[in-house]
């Protein structure tokens, strides 16, 4: 039972990661340091409960907001530094993940492949379906989704270590998303080739 508690939190903390990667890192180690559902003492991930970590967190987090308000918000998720935030959210998936099962003394290895897997999944079906949204919204709305990313995350982080078992019902959805993202890709470039 424990372990698949620890799964659902390892879960849960990748999806979020794959949303935005620094408001549930700040969570699990904030949670962490007091000890509340998860605590990365005495692994080999203690660091992310660590001040200096978390405090580099909240430095990202509000160097990424400054940037979306200077350049907005499609410059910033595209090009390098949408690729840096990309990799920095399948890393911290990844680490989140195996630092939940090293908690309780399982191995953590297959929390990095299993985490980088799920906040890869989790960060692009939301891309997908906010590109789609801000396509169609004006800047107002764009900016608001941002807002919405980073709650989620944080939610989503909170509740994957205080509920575990609701982080099967984020990855379903998230799941569900991708998917359907992938589908209108799908029918997008067939209905291109059907135009050659």
């Amino acid at each position: 039972m424990r372990l698949f508690l620890d799964i659902c939190t390892g879960i849960g903390l990748s999806a979020a990661a794959g949303l935005r990667p620094f408001l549930p890192a700040l969570v699990a180690g904030a949670l962490a340091g007091a000890n509340l559902g998860i605590d990365f003492d005495g692994t080999d991930f203690a660091f992310l409960e660590s001040g200096a970590f978390l405090l580099v967190m909240l430095v990202l987090l509000v160097a990424t907001i400054v940037a979306q308000r200077r350049w907005g918000i499609e410059a910033v998720e595209s090009g390098p530094l949408g690729a840096a935030l990309a990799g920095i959210s399948i890393a911290l998936g990844a680490v989140l993940f195996a630092a939940t099962l090293q908690d309780h003394g399982y191995a953590w290895w297959p929390g990095i492949i299993a985490g980088a897997a799920i906040a890869a999944v989790a960060q692009l079906a939301v891309r997908s379906l906010f590109a789609r949204i801000r396509a169609r919204a004006d800047r107002g709305v764009s900016e608001s989704l941002v807002v919405f990313q980073d709650l989620g995350g944080l939610v989503a982080a909170a509740a994957a270590i205080l509920v575990p078992p609701i982080s099967l019902l984020l990855a379903g959805f998230l799941g569900t998303l991708y998917a359907g993202g992938r589908r209108r890709g799908e029918k997008k470039y067939a209905g291109l080739r059907i135009l050659r």
